[in-house]
């Protein structure tokens, strides 16, 4: 009798990094601009939850800190935030801010994502 493993779907080490996480200059720009609006530096937490219209859906906040375990992606002196729960689901992806006719907003530009809603604000894998 034999048995058969298979690797698991998702496999990070938060700590070696590897996760290929991009943070754009576009959103960078854009928390500049809201830290300066809100009188101090601002993080952006990226996270992935359950739901929407495609079976997980993409959750932005505004921060003022970082939790322990959290993976820091920065660029022009800003940063992102991405808990280790959501980081498998994000890996590779570029964080970015678009100004367009459907409105200003941050976004994920995720190579994972097999198929997402409108919107893009929510994705299947």
């Amino acid at each position: 009798m034999s048995t058969v493993q298979s690797a698991p779907l998702f496999q990070i080490s938060p700590s070696a990094g590897g996760h290929g996480l991009t943070l754009s200059d576009s959103a960078a720009r854009r928390l500049t601009e809201l830290g300066r609006d809100e009188g101090h530096p601002v993080l952006l937490r990226v996270a992935v939850d359950g739901g929407g219209c495609s079976g997980f859906q993409y959750r932005f906040e505004l921060v003022q800190s970082a939790e322990p375990d959290d993976i820091r992606i920065e660029a022009g002196g800003q940063a992102a935030i991405v808990d280790p729960i959501s980081l498998p689901f994000l890996k590779g992806s570029e964080i970015a801010f678009v100004d367009d006719l459907a409105g200003a907003q941050f976004v994920v530009r995720n190579p994972n994502a097999a198929s997402s809603c409108g919107c893009g604000v929510s994705f299947s894998i």
